[in-house]
């Protein structure tokens, strides 16, 4: 697609790079909604680390509870807010996840901690204390001390939202805000506007 105002892709580049310059904290927090078995939604924070052409990729344990919900629902949301900008971009797609070496480079750039962590969590699993899992880190500290040579759990990775749909959100004046949606048909994106 060559022409730019037709390209959502660029657009949100455009608008992440002006949030990564003006937002206070973590510019690459997303809200990531996902739907379980029960049809009923889960909506948390999750940290994206890379996106293109081909969609938004961030990483996490796939046992976890968002991992349960897309092995049944393959649908999911994408909400980024910036505070700083008045502006917030809401992302439809389908999600997939990444594949090994993709997954194993993402692992072996993170700190020796968080590779720690990856073994010693069972995320979204019930915990006794914080005790239980500082004596779990431990044991991997001890099983893993070489900090460069830390496997990827086989349960861990990373996931892609290939986008169907992006809405960007602009606050105007007396509420009365610019609403830009950007839908794929045919491999091809097409916008229109929605009244505030």
């Amino acid at each position: 697609m060559s022409d730019k105002n037709l390209n959502p892709i660029i657009l949100f580049q455009n608008w992440y790079e002006k949030a990564s310059e003006k937002e206070i904290n973590d510019p690459n927090a997303m809200c990531l909604s996902t739907v379980d078995k029960n049809n009923c939604p889960h909506s948390r924070m999750v940290l994206l680390k890379g996106f293109d052409e081909s969609g938004f990729r961030f990483f996490t344990n796939y046992q976890s509870n968002k991992s349960i919900d897309i092995e049944h629902n393959i649908n999911v949301a994408l909400n980024f807010h910036w505070k700083s900008l008045q502006r917030q971009i809401r992302i439809e797609g389908l999600i997939e996840k990444l594949n090994s070496d993709q997954s194993d480079e993402y692992y072996g750039s993170r700190h020796y901690m968080s590779r720690i962590g990856a073994w010693a969590s069972d995320q979204s699993r019930p915990l006794k204390d914080r005790k239980e899992l500082e004596e779990k880190i431990e044991i991997y500290k001890k099983k893993y001390p070489n900090e460069n040579n830390v496997p990827r759990p086989p349960h861990w990775g990373g996931f892609i939202v290939k986008p169907k749909k992006f809405e960007f959100w602009q606050d105007m004046p007396h509420r009365i805000h610019q609403r830009d949606i950007f839908e794929l048909n045919n491999k091809e994106w097409f916008k229109y506007n929605l009244n505030p």
